[in-house]
This record gives structure tokens, sequence and C-alpha cells, in this order.
């Protein structure tokens, strides 16, 4: 599951910012119908992105486009995010593999990222995506491990590692909803304002 997260209620807003076009209004289900069609069409599921309504005071991007660390979209995420978090102070992109395929996740704030991070097991690839010091929770998480808050990514394949890269898999949606609010945590009591809208993406073939 990939997603982007923005600190407003100006749905056409970040669409405008995103490049996103056509849109028209659907339920989760419909959306999620549509975009894992796009998937076995031959678009890998990267041609349509559902944006949530203003849910407590944020808005959602969901979507296999949103991935922060695709190997062909992640400099376009990257710039995406920030564009988002000049106008809106934060942006927010994260990877979750549902079936503990690993997390990944990058943050921007008023314009500048503030950390990018990625961990799938492909310790090369993984470390090439690594921008910026760790968050706070990360921070925390490896202390509790018994780990240095901080490390250098040359140990990211190392046997002393791999109790973090084992806690890190699960991270992203731990991390979303720390930092504001997370897909997989939304309840029936979570204020929601507006309509969902599916929206096709600039991958759209």
């Amino acid at each position: 599951m990939c997603w982007i997260a923005v600190p407003t209620g100006d749905q056409a807003g970040v669409m405008t910012t995103l490049g996103l076009t056509q849109s028209r209004s659907v339920t989760f289900t419909e959306a999620a119908v549509a975009i894992d069609d796009d998937g076995h069409g031959g678009t890998d599921g990267l041609a349509r992105v559902y944006v949530s309504p203003e849910l407590d005071g944020w808005t959602l991007v969901i979507g296999p486009w949103c991935d922060p660390c695709d190997d062909e979209s992640s400099d376009e995420m990257l710039q995406l995010c920030t564009d988002l978090s000049s106008r809106y102070g934060q942006a927010q992109a994260y990877y979750f593999g549902m079936q503990a395929d690993g997390s990944a996740w990058l943050i921007a704030e008023h314009g500048t990222v503030v950390r990018r991070y990625c961990e799938t097991g492909v310790a090369d690839e993984d470390a090439l995506f690594t921008l910026g010091q760790p968050l706070p929770l990360e921070r925390a998480r490896r202390e509790q491990l018994g780990l240095s808050p901080t490390w250098d990514e040359n140990t990211r394949g190392s046997e002393a590692e791999d109790e973090w890269k084992d806690a890190a898999y699960d991270m992203a949606p731990e991390i979303a909803a720390a930092l504001g609010v997370s897909p997989l945590e939304l309840t029936p009591q979570t204020p929601v304002r507006g309509t969902g809208l599916l929206a096709h993406t600039r991958r759209i073939h």
C-alpha cells in the first residue's frame, strides 16, 4: 500500500500540485477496484489514485503511484512532496508491504526533504534512497532495541542490524499515525468532510 498524506482539506489544491486530472466521485471500494484493474492492465496500478475527502484535517492520496522509493518514480515523488510541503507546510509519502514486504517513508517540511528511508530487505538498493537524519521515532525504536540511535548505511546488511531491519519493515503505518494520519488506522469515528475522488496521474497511458 502506498499513499501521500498532506495536512489540509484543500483537495483541489493537492490535486493541482500533483498534476492529477479527470477526477470523478467514487467510494474507497470502487477506487480500490479501479486501481487493481490498472495493475492488471499493464500500468502497474500507476494510472489512477484515490484522493480522499478531508480526514481529520488531512487529505490522503492512495495508490502505487505514490511509492516514495520506486526505482522509476522516486525522484518525481520527492519533488512532488517537496512542492506540497512548500504549499501546505508538510507532505509525507509511504510504502507499506501488506505481506511483510517492508516499509518506506518520505517526510518533507516547508519545501525541504527531512527524511527518506526504505527497508525492503535489499540492502544495497535500499541504502541508495536514504536521505536526511533518522526521525525521532526511528531513534527511539533503535534505542529500545539496544542499538545506536544513529548508524552508518554501510552497516545495513550486518547481523547486528537484523533487529532494526525487522522493526523497520513494519514502521510506515506507525510513523504515519505519529506524524498525522495513517489510512490503516481510520475508524468510523474519524472526522470526514467532502467526497473521495478517483483521479488520473501523470503516468496514464
